[in-house]
């Protein structure tokens, strides 16, 4: 052993760098992707040690031409796709209606989805109405994969007198139990917890219903999702863990959360999971994978973990500026596309769509946002003081069983 300090280099930590900055270049020849229909397609029951494949292989089901190749597209009928197309075309015009009503200070806060909206129209698609999403602020997917009533979460958005959260949460941070679509939480992996926690308390009453958690890249790096894999792995729950890879956690690239030593799926298979990576772009794919973990958590398989492979095209939120940390030309660089221009193609191959039923149909869904915007913003928008409001004493509400003497007081000096 050398016992001479002066031997060695002074010691260095290594901060993770995304390869690229504004002002670069974008170049993911590097980037490995699977032929679509390469990756098989294993049984529900089949152990773990069959399985690592998947936690490093992506799952892809449409090819560059829009054909669905491989054993992962079974039994998915044509109604089912053209109801998949239609859901994230009404999601990201959607988005744009709200991005649109955030800059004009109707609200104060929005975050859109572009680009990832097939995974959670998917997923929402292969579960059942009785199973419960613990989502985080992206998965508005989950709400249109239902049709949701748009005036309700628009409401919501705006905070006014028909939120059905009183004004309570950030635009975005819905509470809708009856779509089974949790109270979303501003701390990330407090959903993996929360859903690990649902699906074992549905084991323990002998119910068939299956929880579902959502977060991002950036939240793998968060207590919690250790904890949630630990009692997910021990006590085989029945639960679907989703990490919705999109490559930035807000300005953060997502190796700072591990992603350049390994996959997230591999870290998954540790806590013995079974795990897939996916293609989170191919709707097909989204909705196969979703469905076989479905499946095998619902016949007391065990919970599985999805890693979905994205990329988030717009920014953050309204507050967030990409341009200042990754170059404009990135997401027109990626690889994998867009989820909707993709089973746009497909459906087209297949004879069920068209160029010019696609333009309709985004100049219907443009109408329909703006006429519920309409609707919405009748009810009061944020900074219209001249509309009624939730009321005050909402603050003080329903949030103890039974109210504390202070703020009974509190409430009481404010005269509401």
């Amino acid at each position: 052993m050398n016992d001479n300090k002066n031997d060695y280099a002074p010691l260095a930590l290594h901060v993770p760098e995304p390869p690229y900055r504004p002002g670069d270049t974008p170049d993911f020849s590097d980037f490995e992707i699977p032929a679509a229909g390469e990756v098989p397609m294993p049984p529900v029951d089949a152990p773990l040690a069959e399985l690592s494949y998947l936690s490093h292989d992506i799952i892809r089901v449409l090819d560059d031409k829009g054909k669905a190749q491989g054993t992962w597209v079974k039994n998915i009928d044509d109604e089912l796709l053209d109801k998949g197309l239609r859901a994230m075309m009404r999601t990201r015009a959607f988005d744009d209606r709200m991005q649109k009503a955030q800059r004009q200070g109707k609200t104060s806060f929005y975050m859109q989805c572009t680009g990832e909206e097939a995974i959670a129209t998917a997923q929402r698609m292969a579960l059942l109405d009785t199973d419960m999403h613990f989502p985080t602020y992206r998965q508005q997917g989950l709400l249109f994969a239902q049709d949701w009533p748009v005036d309700k979460m628009m409401n919501q958005i705006y905070s006014n007198v028909e939120d059905d959260l009183e004004g309570l949460q950030l635009p975005v941070l819905y509470s809708f139990k009856e779509a089974g679509y949790f109270t979303v939480s501003g701390n990330l992996a407090t959903q993996y917890i929360q859903a690990v926690g649902w699906g074992m308390a549905s084991a323990i009453k002998g119910d068939t219903n299956i929880a579902a958690a959502w977060i991002g890249d950036g939240a793998t790096a968060e207590g919690d999702f250790h904890a949630a894999m630990v009692f997910a792995g021990v006590y085989q729950a029945p639960v679907i863990l989703n990490v919705v890879d999109n490559r930035w956690a807000i300005s953060t690239y997502h190796d700072i959360a591990g992603a350049g030593t390994a996959t997230f799926a591999q870290r998954a298979s540790g806590y013995g999971l079974a795990a897939l990576r996916v293609d989170g772009n191919d709707w097909l794919a989204a909705y196969a994978a979703s469905r076989w973990a479905a499946e095998r958590a619902r016949r007391g398989h065990g919970a599985t973990f999805i890693e979905w492979v994205t990329y988030r095209a717009g920014a953050h939120s309204t507050s967030d500026d990409p341009s200042k940390y990754r170059p404009k030309e990135e997401h027109e660089a990626w690889p994998l596309g867009d989820p909707i221009d993709r089973l746009k193609k497909h459906l087209i191959v297949k004879k069920l769509w068209s160029e010019e039923r696609h333009t309709q149909a985004e100049a219907q869904y443009a109408d329909e946002m703006r006429s519920e915007a309409e609707k919405a913003e009748a009810n009061g928008t944020l900074h219209q003081y001249d509309r009624p409001r939730p009321s005050s004493k909402s603050v003080f509400e329903n949030v103890y069983k039974e109210m504390p003497e202070h703020l009974r007081r509190q409430r009481q000096e404010m005269g509401v």
